[in-house]
This record gives C-alpha cells, structure tokens and sequence, in this order.
C-alpha cells in the first residue's frame, strides 16, 4: 500500500507526498515484458498513467525513473515518431516537475549530441534526420528554462554545425546567435569563453564582421590572462585578426599579434613566436603615426628576440631613426613575402600602405631639419614627384600629425607653426630669466674671485 508523507511547502500549505516506488518497481518490470513481445503501445499506456500517479503524488524520484523508462522503450524500438510525441507529452504536462523534464532531456541527449557539442556521427540519411528532428524538439523543449541552460546552448551549437555542415552558414549564425551564453550561471567560465569564440568564427565566417565585434566584446581580457586560458587567449586574437585584417586597420592589428606573441604559450614554441613577432613588427610599420604606435614600437625595439629577426629588427631601427628612408629598403622582398601580409589578397593593398608610411616618415624627417624649403627640392630629396608629394603633406595634416603651409605660386612648404602673443611673451620672460641667471652666476664667481686674491 502506498504511504502519504508531507512534502514540501507550497502556498503556506504542505504538500502531500505518496511513495510509489513499490509499485513503481512492479509497473517497471510490467513494461518490459510487454516490450519483450514489441508491445510499444500497451507499455506507454501503463507508463503514462504511471506518470500520473506519480506527478500527482508529488513522487519526484518515481517520476523520474517512469519518464527515462518510457523515452528508452521508443529509443529501443526505433520508432523515432512515438519518441518525439512522448517527449512532447511527458514534459508539457500540467504542474509536470522541474526533475521530470530534466530528465527527459539529459536522457535523450546522448541519443543526438556528443560530448560536449558535436552531433552523433550516424550513417545514412534517415538516421540524420531522425537525430535532428530530436535535435530540434530537444531545443523547443529547452527554450525559456533556466534549469535547462547548458543543455540549451549544447543543443544549440549542435544545430548551428549542422547547419554549418549543410552549407547554411548565414543561417548557423543566426541561431548561435541566439544564446546569450555569457549571462548562464550554470556554465563556467572556459565553457562561456569556447561557446563565445564559436560565436565569433561562425559569426566572421558568416561576413558580419560587425556582429562579430560585438561578440568579441563580451570577452574579458583579464580572463583570457589566466594561465588556464592561454590557447582561448591565442584562439581569440587569431579570430581578431580576420576581422581587424577585413576593416585593413594595422594598428589593431599589430596589437592582436602582439597579444599572441606575448602568451607564454606561444613563446615556447619557436616557430609561433617569430611569425607572431614578424607581423607585429610589419603592421607597426604600417600603422599610421601617433604616440601610441611609437611607444609600442619603441618596446619591440628593446625585445631580445627581435636580434634573431634582422630584417624586422633593421626595419623598426628605419623607422625609429631620424633620417630618410630610401625606397625600396634593403629587407623590402622579404617583407612583403611574409604570409601576414599576403593572406587575404591584401598584398598589393599594404605593400601600397607601406609606400606611403615611408614618404610620410621622409617629410617629417624633414619638417624636423627645416622651417621652409622649396617644394620642387624637398620633392627632390625625397625622390618623389611633386603632385604626390603635395598630396601625402595635405592628408598628414589633415589627420593632425603635422604642420605645414604650402605656398604653391612661390614653391615654399613651411613647417614652423606661428607663434602666438602668449607664446612670444612666455618664452621672451624664459630667455630673460636664463639670461638673469647667467648675470648672477657670473657676479658671484667675480666675487669669489675678489675674495680669493
């Protein structure tokens, strides 16, 4: 006979529990042999009202086991059909409990999923569909359950690589895009940072390059600083890279490179390391001018590991210097065939880039040594023709990176901005003090002097 026992609190009222496990076990062992004479039907109906019984009698445990037993009858008689509309039934069921529907998908997952988001391998074309049409009714199923998260964004990345596999790139992307992974509380954190990564490729694999910069700031930098986190750190610049690489920004480039090189993971390995120091040293040099690229090529300069690089170590030295590069440099064949910069048939587009850094190097160079000079012989020494000249001067100091006033009717280029009144007035007071010091030290060492004699 069963036995009633008070349950948990509900409403200011305790709930009334019933221990069905008896005759549980009795129903159990009823089922299988109906099963044994392919009795599907007859076994669901004694299980489904089972299931009743238990839900009502508020038995989670005996709940648990009636619904697994019924998912594995249909998984075991093949009939793909009978499962779903069971799975379905069981877990949509009114007041069905929280336990009860959790059991139903950790049970069917492995039928469809394996460890941790690869769909089952199966062969042949009926067995694919059968596991995605679970595939699918698992997801509907997970929709809008905090309980059931992880199995949600399982299913989820499931379907996205099937997708994926089928040629549904644009179409993976937007159902990965669904699970905002990053606000579960049941996964930790490695597992948020793999799933956002996935995010990311699938994302940059897709084209929508700005979706994918919106995913990639989600993750935390000082996360990907841990030292369990290394080869996501690694994985996420890479991705960072394409992206970066399609919106042709060099700056950002060279700082994804060196992010990578900098991971001690990286630095272990020899062959990483020297291509990661390469393109960072190649997109320095291609980044436009401002403090930020020349503090950071500053601290590549002083890298011990840039002396096994010559011609990278020979190219920041170039551009480090005060004094005019000549065009092409002695190292320019080896850098314009290194993989950073031809991957993505960009070649021709930064060897272009690297063209007009170095013209834009020259003329500061020479903004430094002159305070005007004729056009046609700044054009001269720089071995440029004037037009271009003219050109790359206009846009430097467009962007702000240089003063300069061209007087095209005289061929004059001045680069000494005008002094206003405040700045004549303050440094005439600096010269007047300097020059009052000097009086001063000099009388004292007359009197000194004196003194002496």
């Amino acid at each position: 006979m069963a036995t009633r026992e008070s349950g948990r609190a509900q409403g200011g009222e305790l709930e009334e529990k019933t221990d069905l496990s008896a005759e549980t076990d009795a129903k159990l062992l009823q089922c299988a042999q109906l099963l044994q004479a392919n009795q599907l039907n007859e076994a669901l109906q004694l299980l489904t009202a089972l299931e009743k019984r238990c839900r009502v009698g508020n038995d989670n445990a005996s709940l648990v086991r009636v619904c697994e037993a019924a998912l594995k009858a249909c998984y075991e008689a093949d009939d793909t059909a009978t499962l779903l509309s069971t799975l379905k039934t069981f877990a949509t069921r009114r007041s069905q409990k929280t336990a009860a529907i959790k059991a139903l998908v950790q049970t069917a997952l492995p039928w469809c999923v394996q460890e941790p988001y690869t769909p089952l391998p199966v062969t042949g074309t009926d067995a694919a569909t059968k596991r995605d049409q679970l595939v699918e009714a698992l997801r509907e199923l997970t929709d809008g359950k905090i309980f059931l998260e992880r199995e949600r964004a399982q299913l989820t990345r499931v379907a996205a690589t099937l997708r994926e596999e089928a040629g549904d790139i644009h179409g993976a992307s937007q159902l990965l895009q669904q699970v905002h992974v990053e606000t579960y509380g049941s996964l930790s954190k490695r597992e948020k940072v793999e799933f956002i990564l996935e995010q990311m490729r699938i994302t940059l694999a897709a084209h929508d390059y700005v979706r994918a910069a919106i995913v990639a700031g989600k993750v935390s930098r000082k996360f990907l600083a841990e030292e369990s986190m290394y080869d996501y750190k690694v994985r996420f610049f890479s991705l960072l890279t394409i992206s970066h690489r399609h919106e042709k920004d060099a700056l950002a480039l060279a700082k994804d490179y060196h992010a990578i090189y900098s991971t001690p993971s990286t630095l272990q390995d020899e062959t990483q390391w020297m291509a990661a120091l390469q393109a960072t040293v190649l997109f320095l040099a291609l980044s436009p001018y401002n403090n930020e690229q020349q503090d950071m090529m500053h601290r590549i300069a002083q890298d011990a590991n840039l002396e096994k690089l010559p011609a990278y170590q020979a190219t920041v030295q170039l551009f480090l210097k005060r004094e005019i590069i000549h065009y092409p440099t002695p190292h320019q064949s080896e850098l314009e065939s290194s993989p950073a910069l031809t991957e993505g048939d960009l070649g021709t587009h930064w060897n272009e880039v690297f063209f007009r850094r170095i013209i834009q190097h020259n003329i500061r160079v020479a903004s430094l040594y002159y305070k005007r000079i004729h056009g046609s012989r700044l054009a001269q020494l720089l071995q440029l023709n004037l037009t271009t000249l003219e050109q790359e001067i206009a846009g430097m100091v467009s962007e702000g990176s240089l003063y300069a006033k061209m007087d095209r009717p005289a061929d004059i280029i001045r680069f000494c901005p005008p002094s206003n009144p405040e700045a004549i007035l303050s440094q005439w007071a600096g010269d007047i003090e300097e020059l009052l010091h000097f009086v001063e030290t000099t009388t004292h060492l007359i009197h000194k002097e004196y003194m002496t004699t």
